[in-house]
């Protein structure tokens, strides 16, 4: 990983956490290619399908900034295991980047990826 201080800034990120249904506190933390940094924390709502993820709300926040090019995503959860990117995440980090460098951290966990390991056959127009 280029920048390790993005792990932390994704913790930061997952104690904004609204998780009032699952319990489980997910950070972000988006490095732009001019080296700006954009974090997100999950959102629940109670209506499920209105919950947006931490990254989302990251690459959403950069986007919103106009960025659109991207260098690394950092997520942070406290938990044991490890928790990929839902399939919503991964289609809109896609969107902007195929191969984008992806740290997931949990508890004492860490494991390293590219968005094209984990979504290999993305849909593209």
């Amino acid at each position: 990983m280029k920048n390790k201080s993005l792990i932390e800034q994704a913790k930061k990120a997952a104690e904004k956490a609204y998780s009032p249904y699952s319990g489980l506190k997910v950070g972000a933390a988006l490095l732009t290619s001019s080296n700006e940094v954009f974090t997100g924390c999950n959102i629940e709502n109670s209506s499920f399908g209105l919950t947006n993820c931490a990254e989302r709300t990251a690459i959403f926040k950069a986007i919103s900034e106009g960025h659109r090019n991207f260098k690394e995503l950092v997520i942070y959860t406290d938990q044991d295991k490890i928790f990929f990117p839902c399939g919503a995440c991964r289609q809109v980090i896609a969107e902007f980047c195929e191969d984008l460098p992806i740290t997931i951290v949990s508890g004492r966990k860490k494991t390293e990826r590219t968005l094209k390991k984990l979504f290999p056959d993305i849909f593209k127009l």
